[in-house]
C-alpha cells in the first residue's frame, strides 16, 4: 500500500501566525528541537469539522512547553483559532489536528536560552488508528522491553517529543512480531500505559486504571472515567501489578487516536470485548459526535 508522505502533500499548514502551502512549512536541519527533543506537540481529532476538548487540549500543549522551559508565543485562543483555520482551508470534517511547539536554530548546543519557539498546527483526514474489524474484536498487544521512566528522571507529565523515543522503539517491536501495540511498564515493574494510550482494566464489574503519575493523564482517559461514573461504574486508580491480568475479564485503551479500543489480547492472557467495554465505546462515540453537532449549532 502506498502511503502519502507527510511532507509532499496538497493544502496548508499554520506556521508561526500564517497559513503557509503544506510543502513549505519547513525547518532547518539544525534546529534545536530535532537534535535535543525541545519540543511538545498535542494529537487531537475533528469530528464533523469540530476539535473535540481543543481547550483542554491547547491548555495541555502550553503547559508541556513551561514543563520544558520555554513559553508558547501564541494564546490559547490564537491557537484554538488557528486550529479551525487549518481544517477549514484543508476541507477537513473528520480528521487529526497536531499542534506543534519546539526551539528553533538561534543555539546549538545543550544550552538554548536564546532560541526562537516556533509553532505550527496541521491537520490531515484520519478515520481510523487501527482497523475497525481489529477495534471491534480487539487488538492483540504484547510486552514492552521499555519502561515509562521515573518523574525525577523525565518530565513525564508533559506531552514531550522525546518522551515517545520508546514508545516507537516498544511499538515497532511488537508489531515485528505480529502484534497491534505494547504494553508498557513503568520503572517500577507496574502496568502503566500502551505506547500512545492508557490503559483500563475491568475486574469483577469494577473498572481500575493505573495512577498517572509517571506518565500523561490522558484527556481521553479522564472523560472516560467521567463516563463510566456517569454510568455508575466504580473506577479504582492505583497501581496495578502485571499479574493482575490474570484475574481481569476485560482491557481496552483510551486516547484521542485510539478513541476507546478493546483489547483481546497481552502476551499469554486472554480477554473479552466485554459489556463495560462496549458501552464506554458507544458512549464516547456519541459524546463526540454531540459535542460536534452542539458546536455547530
Amino acid at each position: 500500500m502506498s502511503i502519502l508522505p507527510f511532507d509532499d502533500r496538497d493544502g496548508v499548514i499554520w506556521y508561526n501566525g500564517e497559513l503557509l502551502p503544506w510543502r513549505d512549512a519547513k525547518l532547518h536541519v539544525l534546529s534545536h528541537g530535532l537534535h535535543y527533543a525541545s519540543c511538545v506537540f498535542e494529537g487531537e481529532r475533528s469530528y464533523a469539522g469540530r476539535i473535540f476538548k481543543m481547550e483542554e487540549h491547547h491548555d495541555r500543549l502550553l503547559n508541556s512547553g513551561k514543563i520544558l522551559g520555554f513559553n508558547v508565543p501564541y494564546s490559547r485562543a490564537e491557537i484554538d483559532a488557528a486550529a479551525m483555520a487549518v481544517l477549514e482551508a484543508n476541507g477537513i470534517s473528520d480528521g487529526y489536528v497536531r499542534p506543534v511547539a519546539w526551539r528553533g536554530s538561534e543555539m546549538m548546543a545543550v544550552s538554548a536560552q536564546q532560541t526562537k519557539i516556533h509553532v505550527a498546527v496541521a491537520a490531515w483526514q484520519w478515520p481510523a488508528y487501527f482497523s475497525p474489524e481489529a477495534r471491534m474484536k480487539g487488538i492483540r498487544m504484547d510486552f514492552g522491553e521499555w519502561k515509562r521512566p521515573s518523574p525525577e528522571t523525565a518530565p513525564c507529565h508533559s506531552k514531550a517529543a522525546g518522551l515517545y523515543m520508546i514508545c516507537t522503539m516498544s511499538k515497532h517491536a511488537a508489531e515485528a512480531k505480529g502484534y497491534a501495540d505494547a504494553l508498557m511498564l513503568d520503572y517500577r515493574g507496574l502496568i502503566a500505559e500502551a505506547t500512545g494510550a492508557n490503559v483500563f482494566l475491568v475486574q469483577d464489574g469494577k473498572i481500575h486504571t493505573p495512577t498517572p503519575d509517571c506518565f500523561l493523564d490522558g484527556i481521553t482517559r479522564r472523560t472516560v472515567i467521567d463516563l463510566a461514573k456517569r454510568r455508575g461504574y466504580e473506577v479504582i486508580e492505583r497501581a496495578i501489578k502485571p499479574e493482575e491480568l490474570a484475574k481481569t475479564q476485560e482491557v481496552f485503551l483510551t486516547g484521542t487516536a485510539v478513541e476507546v479500543t478493546p483489547v483481546a489480547e497481552i502476551g499469554d492472557y486472554k480477554f473479552e470485548a466485554g459489556e463495560i467495554t462496549r458501552n464506554l465505546m458507544n458512549d464516547y462515540d456519541a459524546l463526540v459526535r454531540k459535542h460536534a453537532a452542539a458546536s455547530a449549532a
